[in-house]
């Protein structure tokens, strides 16, 4: 497969650049993409959840009234779960959800998100991308150039590039990542994909 690339105005600069076949021309494994995202949305979790017990709600443990004989249900403290203000039965308790994943499942997984936005034609070749200041009216004026004012767009390079982020980082819905750290979800998570010419050097060779 071949896409052609486009130059910082949108324009068609007549080159054409061919895409890995291994990495954008594979039939998406729909298991390994959902594992992956599972596992990367996991990750972000904190775990932190907690909700009071029995015994850490603060009450006496005094028996309310006696077993049998007063015509009233059996009752314990007013720590009781069937009480109102009483502890939580089988609450959440702080945990981590992070879980291991083959990493070649995870690769399939990338190659997966790859192929799929390639057959969609979500994904557009830009030979360089240079702003001569760090503004978010520049990169709106980029996106314009594409159509893609105000929606969601990952941006990929491949190296950090400090005035592209800082002109991206306060436009609703767009971000940029360097070519090693894209993942599945980031794939995945967006309309468009804008990937210079260096930044797919690098996805090719993966």
């Amino acid at each position: 497969m071949e896409l052609a690339v486009f130059n910082q105005q949108g324009q068609d600069t007549g080159r054409k650049i061919a895409l890995n076949e291994e990495v954008f021309g594979i039939t998406p494994n729909e298991n390994a993409v959902y594992l992956d995202v599972k596992q990367f949305l996991a990750n972000q979790r904190q775990g932190t959840h907690k909700s009071k017990e029995r015994s850490e709600v603060s009450g006496s443990t005094r028996k309310l009234h006696k077993q049998k004989g007063g015509g009233g249900s059996r009752i314990g403290d007013i720590n009781s779960p069937v009480l109102v203000g009483g502890g939580r039965v089988f609450g959440p308790r702080p945990r981590d959800y992070r879980f291991k994943l083959n990493k070649k499942v995870k690769d399939l997984a990338r190659r997966s998100a790859w192929s799929a936005k390639a057959a969609d034609g979500q994904i557009i070749v830009v030979d360089d991308i240079k702003f001569e200041a760090p503004k978010t009216k520049e990169f709106v004026q980029f996106a314009k150039s594409f159509n893609l004012e105000g929606k969601k767009v990952l941006v990929v390079t491949a190296d950090k590039n400090d005035n592209l982020y800082l002109a991206i980082r306060n436009v609703p819905g767009a971000r940029v990542m360097s070519a090693s750290d894209v993942n599945t979800y980031s794939i995945l998570d967006n309309v468009a994909i804008i990937v210079t010419e260096s930044g797919l050097a690098v996805i090719n060779n993966k």
